[in-house]
């Protein structure tokens, strides 16, 4: 039995990893949940799972669920909240599914108190991967990866050290975009970037699904959970989704994991590490699917790739200005003040005007982080 805290309990990631525990009720319990302002459906969770505590972004909200739940439940708010979640005493392991930069203090905190970390949320490596790394060496705790393409790889290495890695192979679906010709971007719409052809996820990571910068940020993950400098790094359409990610070795051997897209199975793998459990819930037939097509990215057409490569390689506080005007950007061109080219245009003009700070501490990367959104936005 696994005691998780969930922290992004009511978005897409989070209800994924409900549904898991609910397949999974002799092996996993829900101790500890956390949402954003979705209260309705965070009282449905915790009436159903009866977790030891919960914590909700509005301190108003708080009040009203800690009316409802009398004492069964604690309940927090705010940052504070997702902080005593973290670190809460009979939790195993913390799921980190929330958007943004909120989940990074979060998950340090989490790790000096001893917990395993369930890693959905890309901002946490992104932005601060050589601390987060090193703090999990210097506890003794594991970073697990939630992301499908990670898990992926994590699965296809199997405990092999980096130096027996030549590439690793990320892959992606190319999203809605990936045969419109590059005049025809500037019509593309909010409601045409909410589509993706393979998955079903939030907004912020559906539209950087349809910019590649979801892919850029996950080579700059890749780079920190696997140890693996960021030339070894590579990404490689493939449409149907089914190839999550491939390892190739330095004997020229290449070993991928597949399965029909479904974030259940790698939420699950990260939970029950290392044992593999039974579930029915994915299935994946090869002769339905008839083939598996690749090709290389256009990179002319999706400049975030080159941008998060160049990120990657400055390093310092370089990968948290690129994350920080993404979501700024996305946020502007979602509220229709930008159009999707402009999206990594203006990442790209933030990059170029900041000073990279080698080995940051916490204090700098998160002043770096609002210097970028501030940037972004002018």
């Amino acid at each position: 039995m696994k005691n998780v805290v969930l922290l992004g309990s009511t978005g897409s990631i989070g209800t994924s990893t409900i549904k898991v525990a609910e397949d999974l009720p002799d092996r996993i319990r829900l101790v500890g949940l956390a949402a954003g302002n979705n209260a309705e459906l965070l009282a449905k969770q915790t009436l159903k799972h009866r977790p030891e505590a919960i914590s909700i972004n509005d301190p108003v909200k708080a009040g009203e669920l800690q009316a409802m739940l009398g004492a069964t439940t604690r309940v927090y708010a705010g940052h504070d909240g997702l902080l005593k979640l973290a670190t809460l005493p009979t939790a195993d392991i913390v799921l980190i599914a929330i958007v943004g930069t909120a989940g990074l203090q979060p998950a340090l905190a989490a790790i000096r108190a001893g917990k395993d970390i369930a890693v959905a949320s890309k901002e946490i490596l992104v932005m601060a991967g050589e601390t987060v790394m090193s703090e999990a060496r210097k506890y003794g705790v594991r970073v697990l990866a939630v992301d499908s393409e990670h898990s992926a790889i994590f699965q296809c290495l199997d405990g092999k050290p980096s130096s027996s890695v030549r590439k690793l192979w990320l892959t992606a679906s190319g999203g809605p975009f990936r045969q419109m010709p590059k005049e025809d971007f500037p019509n593309i719409t909010v409601e045409r970037a909410l589509k993706h052809p393979s998955w079903v996820m939030g907004r912020k990571i559906t539209i950087d699904s349809a910019t590649l910068f979801n892919k850029g940020l996950e080579m700059i993950e890749a780079r920190w959970l696997f140890d693996i400098e960021m030339g070894r790094v590579q990404v490689i359409i493939h449409p149907q989704s089914v190839v999550h990610s491939m390892v190739e070795f330095v004997d020229g051997s290449i070993i991928a994991q597949l399965s029909t897209p479904d974030m259940c199975l790698p939420i699950q793998y990260a939970l029950t590490y290392p044992a593999r459990v039974r579930s029915d819930r994915v299935q994946t037939d090869f002769a339905k699917l008839g083939s598996l097509t690749f090709e290389e990215p256009d990179l002319d057409r999706f400049p975030s790739l080159t941008l998060a490569r160049r990120a990657g390689e400055v390093g310092g506080t370089m990968p948290a200005v690129l994350n920080a005007a993404n979501e700024a950007a996305v946020e502007a061109f979602c509220n229709g003040k930008i159009g999707f080219e402009q999206i990594s245009h203006t990442v790209a003009r933030v990059m170029e005007r900041h000073q990279p700070v080698e080995h940051p501490s916490l204090e700098q990367i998160l002043s770096a982080d609002a210097w970028a959104r501030a940037e972004a936005v002018k």
